[in-house]
């Protein structure tokens, strides 16, 4: 579908080098200077407002827009949505004149990139407990108004959580005459298992396989390195992480690479965007728990379910959630309007209705209590599995260094090429080291 015309705003599509632009765009001390102002009932004011998602994202905003804009008279919202690369190509060319949509969906992964740019709003004034805040934090636990912070200032406000998962296919997992993992396993677990199922499933037509080779996903490792107790990221910016970590956790694969047991890569790319999960001829892959929505429809299958991830060395979960976000643009001309559309995504009830767990979980209870969640249901489901692994997130989500998109796709790049076997784990490691020490220079 369409956004209305009334919303539409026009997204300018640049070569993705522009966003070597933003480092020099402006510097955060451009930002304008921390002070809230009060909104105006009686000004008329225009909105702009970004997000990145598909038709049924696009309807549920364009809904959620309607009730802001007819709670708020005096407010005219204009919209644009894009793919997610897209999205943060587009975003990059609009920092580079200091052009960002007053109100933007917004990633962690990109958090210190644009705050530490001068490009988002401080939203720290705006913040308190009670209805006369502009930005009610109430019902907000303080881990997740954290997340959105940089050097004790918030820049960008959490709606939902989002839990990693290892998604099973039961109907998969039945061809294998195999039973799921238990939920205690390990990664040693997770490697035995994927290789049993591999093997058994190899006689299918077509083959079946227990996994995709879950060393080269970058979340997964970020996992991983905080079960062992290594802070991926530091405070400052910088890698936590050593090339040995990496080398340690590429070469936990190397067995089953070299059986053929991962789901291949040269099939995977013949699915895309499809993958071997969806395509139901594998039974494991591991992802945020809000995926479930598109795991569900892609594979028609009803019954995928969801595990942990795998435990640390110690036994223990370790787990962490990331947090769906929205942000505001440090120059827009309209800051208290601004802050009053983001409380409206973190505390209007309807909002909860609208969304469900299409961004996540509901990051406030009275959102989480709108929700119409149907017994079996994807909502129900995502919020039940937040629920029961809620004693297993300990840990604090890692908030990625600059130029984190970059890193993640080097990573899943020469995880494809590790993958085809035209690099070794420790050249893996050293080219990706190569990259991040020049970007991070």
């Amino acid at each position: 579908m369409k956004v209305p015309a009334r919303r539409r705003l026009v997204a300018v599509v640049a070569p993705a080098a522009v966003v070597a632009l933003l480092a020099s765009s402006c510097s955060a001390d451009d930002a304008p200077s921390g002070v809230a102002e009060t909104l105006d009932p009686d000004e008329k004011i225009t909105l702009t407002v970004a997000w990145w998602g598909d038709d049924d994202r696009a309807a549920r905003y364009t809904e959620a827009l309607d009730l802001f804009e007819e709670q708020h008279p005096n407010i005219t919202i204009q919209s644009s949505f894009v793919t997610f690369d897209d999205y943060w190509t587009a975003r990059a060319t609009e920092a580079a004149g200091s052009s960002l949509p007053d109100v933007m969906q917004f990633d962690s992964s990109f958090l210190r990139e644009y705050a530490g740019t001068g490009q988002l709003l401080d939203v720290t004034p705006y913040l308190g407990e009670g209805s006369d805040a502009a930005i009610d934090t109430t019902e907000l636990a303080p881990e997740l108004v954290d997340s959105g912070s940089i050097d004790d200032a918030v820049y960008a406000v959490p709606t939902a959580t989002n839990t990693w998962a290892t998604f099973y296919n039961p109907s998969v997992v039945e061809k294998l005459g195999m039973e799921p993992p238990a939920e205690d396993f390990t990664w040693d677990d997770l490697a035995a298992w994927t290789a049993e199922a591999s093997e058994t499933g190899a006689g299918e037509d077509p083959a079946l396989y227990g996994a995709n080779d879950y060393t080269g996903v970058f979340w997964a490792f970020l996992q991983h390195l905080v079960q062992e107790g290594v802070t991926p990221f530091t405070d400052d910016g910088k890698l936590g992480f050593t090339r040995d970590d990496m080398a340690e956790w590429l070469h936990s694969g190397d067995a089953l690479r070299e059986a053929g047991a991962f789901f291949p890569v040269k099939r995977a790319q013949q699915l895309a965007p499809e993958g071997g999960f969806t395509v139901n001829e594998q039974a494991l892959e591991m992802s945020w728990d809000n995926f479930l929505a598109g795991y569900v429809a892609g594979s028609g299958q009803d019954d995928i379910a969801m595990l942990p991830t795998p435990s640390g060395s110690d036994g223990e979960k370790h787990m962490f959630a990331r947090t769906f976000q929205m942000a505001g643009s440090a120059h827009t001309e309209h800051p208290a309007a601004v802050a009053a559309l983001l409380d409206f995504f973190v505390n209007e009830p309807e909002v909860g209705r609208i969304f469900g767990t299409s961004k996540g979980v509901p990051a406030t209870q009275a959102q989480r209590d709108a929700m119409e969640l149907e017994p079996g249901s994807v909502d129900e489901r995502v919020v039940q599995y937040e629920e029961e692994r809620a004693d297993d997130i300990t840990e604090p989500a890692p908030i990625p260094v600059e130029g984190f998109g970059a890193l993640e796709a080097e990573f899943k790049r020469l995880g494809e090429e590790l993958a085809y076997g035209n690099v070794t784990a420790d050249e893996f490691v050293e080219q990706w080291f190569t990259m991040a020490d020049s970007q991070l220079a």
